[in-house]
This record gives structure tokens, C-alpha cells and sequence, in this order.
């Protein structure tokens, strides 16, 4: 079955030449893009959809969410607007609500946030453990967490549990817990930040992360400046998240991991396809938290490649918009359109390492337009991209095509 979507006014394609076009069209055939170029040219197919002049980009790719979760922290959130500074604690309760709910409960609720995204244009999802913080939670939340998002990632070390001992439940996270958690996941995160895992603990659990064949990516540098980022270049890490407190050593450290990096042939899977540690920005949270905004425009300026994630969980960024944290990203992060739009599409498909992948490999490539790519589509209800950031707040999304599949 193919689809042809045409009469699109700009196709944001955010592939390797960063290609805009006017006038366009786009054939998906099964999961897969078959053509795009421009519409007076495009194939016939068995079906049509007329875009009615609006612009299509790829569906967001939201790298960076929490959403096996239960319970309610709007306690928390008022406190924080009143004056209360942001600490990692407030994660206790949730873990608490967590542990008291059903697998059925927490299945339906995690199925509803990612129903919710979707509907706003996000295509891809990972999302982390981190609110069981024992061996039988942790390794629930991942078998629930694998059947309802696209990746998922061990977050053992996101606090230490109330009563435990820091060293023991260091070691704990990196071995039984890990073993349980194995099957349901590919990557594995650290909190590393005051209140929560120290550069000592974080280094033994991506060491003992990357042993057990994870992925890796960090939580760093989120309330004050820190080793979070040295150590995720360390280890050659995916991604480090948060990045609001950088030096200028970690954001040339950033930069220099990025020095070797040939896309094309990480496209085409060559051997000069060296890659870097993303840096994640989570705009919405900085909002919720009253932290400074990463400084996304200094990174990209450096070199760095960017992601930006909605950072959806209960405590500080209970949003699955994608096209806020874009909005964000321009009006305040000082960003152009296409730049945000990149980052929260190919950024976020960077920071997952499915950036690349086509016909030949089998492993479709998200976060960007290209014959071969996962048919992943968000189709605004605008003329052009740039209206995401011209009328704030407004939801734009008109359809959404997730693996070839209407969505919405």
C-alpha cells in the first residue's frame, strides 16, 4: 500500500544536505519514505492525501521522558513557584506511588502519555526507568516501559532510596538490578548531581553499564556545574542531559568528541563514522525548575551536535510538547526555526543512535525525511515551520504518520 501526501507548501526535511523544499510531495510505501521531491513530479500511488498547503517535517523525536510512573507532585510544583528551590528529592515520592500500582494501572497510564505525544507530532520515544529503585520495580518499569516506547534506558541511579546506603545501593544498580533490567533494555542513564550519585558511584555504574553491552547517556550538569559532562565524554556516551551549568572546558570537551564525525558515513555505516556525546537540552524543565536555559546556542556555535526532549515526567516537566520545548528554544535559547526543528527531530534520532539506517541495513533511520527512512511524518497546520515560534502556544499538529501508519 502507498500513500502519496502532496501539495505540501515546505517539506523540512532535515536530512544530510538539510534540504527544504517548496511545492513538494512524499511517497510512503509500508513503514517506509519511497519518494519525495517536487509535487508536479511525484509517481502515482495508491492512494492520495492532500496537505492542503501546510508544511511536513518529521515527527519529533522526544530522546529523554519518564513516563512509567503513578501518583501526583502539584504539591511540589506550587512549592517551587513560591520560592522552594529544586532538589533531587522529590523523586521519593513518585517512587512511592510507583511501587503501589498495578502492572494494569501503570501500563494504561504510560500507554495515555505516549497516546498524548503522539498526538502532538512526536513519532519516536524513549523513555527511562527510575521511579522502583529495587530489583523487582526497576526491572517492572522496564518490561512495561518496553511495550509501550520505541527505546528504553536503565535508570537504577536516579536517586538513592530512603534507609539505604548510598555504596550499597551503588552496587546493587550495577549488578542484580542490572541483570533484571537486561532483557527490556538498550541504554543505561546516571544522575550524576549533588543529591543523587557522586563522580565515583556514576563512573562504577556506566563501567558496569557498558559491560553488560548498554548504551550509554548521562544526567548531568542540571543544578550546578559538575563532572556529569566530563564523564559522559569520558565514556563516550550518546548523550549528556540537562547541560544547564557548563564550563568552558565541558563545552570544548563536547565539541572535541564531535571532531572526527563524518555523517555521511555514519549514514552509510564507513568507517569514519566516529560520533560524538550529544547534548541534550530540556527546556520545558529549566522553565518548571527555574533554572537557567542550557546554553544551546553557545553548544551549536562550538560545534556540538544538539537534542532537545521534553524531559516528560511527574516532578519538574509534566509535558510531552515537543513544540513547546522547539517554541522555547527560539524565543528564548536564541535558536533559528530550522536549528530547533533539527534538534528535536534528527538531534533527538542523534542521541538514540538512529540517525542512520535504510533499505539496504533494515534498521530504519527516524528524525528525518529520506527515501529508505522511517515513515515518520508530522504535518502542521501552517504554511511553514516558522509558525511553531509565530503563534506560541497555538497546537498546529493536523496529522501525524507514525512508521507509514496514520497516527492522527
Amino acid at each position: 500500500m502507498s500513500t502519496l501526501i502532496t501539495n505540501v507548501a515546505e517539506l523540512m526535511t532535515q536530512d544530510l544536505d538539510h534540504r527544504v523544499l517548496k511545492d513538494a510531495a512524499v511517497v510512503i510505501e509500508g513503514e517506509r519514505i519511497a519518494w519525495l521531491g517536487q509535487a508536479a513530479d511525484a509517481p502515482a500511488a495508491d492512494e492520495a492525501v492532500d496537505a492542503g498547503g501546510r508544511a511536513l517535517l518529521p515527527g519529533w523525536v522526544d530522546s529523554h521522558t519518564h513516563l512509567v510512573f503513578a501518583g501526583d507532585r502539584t504539591a511540589e510544583f506550587e512549592a517551587r513557584m513560591a520560592g522552594e528551590s529544586y532538589s533531587a528529592g522529590g523523586i521519593a515520592v513518585t517512587t512511592g506511588a510507583t511501587r503501589a500500582t498495578s502492572d494494569f494501572d501503570l501500563t494504561r497510564l504510560a500507554m495515555g502519555r505516549v497516546a498524548e505525544a503522539v498526538s502532538q507530532g512526536t513519532t519516536y520515544l524513549e523513555t527511562k526507568t527510575g521511579y522502583g529503585l529495587d530489583v523487582e520495580n526497576e526491572a517492572r518499569s522496564a518490561r512495561i516501559a518496553s511495550t509501550v516506547v520505541d527505546e528504553v534506558t536503565y535508570l537504577g541511579a536516579h536517586l538513592v532510596p530512603a534507609g539505604m546506603d548510598a555504596e550499597e545501593y551503588t552496587e546493587l544498580v550495577c549488578g542484580s538490578m542490572l541483570a533484571a533490567v537486561r532483557p527490556f533494555v538498550r541504554w543505561a542513564d546516571v544522575f550524576c548531581e549533588r543529591g543523587a550519585f557522586t563522580e565515583d558511584q556514576s563512573r562504577r555504574v556506566l563501567q558496569a553499564c557498558r559491560d553488560a553491552g548498554l548504551g550509554l547517556r548521562v544526567h548531568g550538569n542540571q543544578l550546578g556545574e559538575g563532572p556529569g559532562v566530563r564523564l559522559a565524554v569520558e565514556f563516550g556516551a550518546a548523550s549528556v542531559d540537562h547541560v544547564n551549568y557548563l564550563s568552558a572546558a565541558d563545552v570544548d570537551a563536547l565539541a572535541a568528541s564531535w571532531s572526527g564525525w563524518d555523517p555521511g558515513s555514519s549514514s552509510g555505516g564507513g568507517t569514519g563514522a566516529r560520533r560524538g556525546t550529544v547534548a541534550t537540552c530540556l527546556p520545558a524543565c529549566d522553565l518548571s525548575t527555574r533554572q537557567p536555559l542550557a546554553p544551546g546556542r553557545e553548544l551549536l556555535d562550538a560545534g556540538v551536535q544538539l537534542a532537545l526532549a521534553s524531559n516528560c515526567n511527574p516532578g519538574t516537566s509534566y509535558t510531552s510538547s515537543m513544540a513547546f520545548c522547539v517554541t522555547t528554544a527560539v524565543l528564548q535559547m536564541r535558536l533559528s526555526v530550522h536549528e530547533a526543528v533539527r534538534a528535536a527531530t534528527y538531534g533527538g534520532a542523534l542521541a538514540l543512535g538512529r540517525e542512520s539506517g535504510n533499505d539496504a541495513d533494515g534498521e530504519r533511520a527516524v528524525g528525518s525525511i529520506a527515501v529508505g527512512h522511517r515513515a515518520d511524518l508530522h504535518l502542521l497546520n501552517a504554511p511553514s515551520a516558522t509558525h511553531l515560534a509565530y503563534r506560541p502556544g497555538i497546537p498546529l499538529t493536523h496529522a501525524v504518520w507514525r512508521a507509514g501508519a496514520r497516527a492522527r
